[in-house]
C-alpha cells in the first residue's frame, strides 16, 4: 500500500504540494484535471486552494478527490538529500 498524504498546499498554478506519512515530499500537477467532470470547479483558484487532508487523501468542499494512489504514483518527488552523516533523508 501506498503512503497517505500528510499534508498538502495548494498554488496558484493548480499544482498540490504534498508530504506523504513516509516523509517524501512531492509535487501533484492537477491542470490535466481541469476539463474533466466534477474537477471543472476546482479552475477558481480560490475554490482550488481550499483543498484539504481526509482519510488521507485530498478533498475539496464540494466533495471532489483524488485517489491517494494517484496522487502518490504520479506526483514528481523531492529527491533524497544525503545529509553529512552519510544517511538518506
Amino acid at each position: 500500500m501506498n503512503p497517505r498524504v500528510e499534508s498538502v498546499t495548494a498554488t496558484e498554478d493548480y499544482r498540490l504540494i504534498i508530504v506523504f506519512t513516509n516523509g517524501e515530499k512531492a509535487v501533484f500537477d492537477c491542470s490535466y484535471l481541469l476539463d474533466f467532470g466534477v474537477f471543472r470547479e476546482l479552475k477558481d483558484t480560490s475554490y482550488f486552494k481550499q483543498a484539504r487532508i481526509e482519510y488521507g487523501t485530498v478533498t475539496w468542499p464540494n466533495e471532489q478527490d483524488i485517489c491517494p494512489d494517484t496522487l502518490y504514483e504520479d506526483s514528481v518527488k523531492e529527491p533524497l538529500k544525503v545529509i553529512t552523516d552519510n544517511t538518506l533523508r
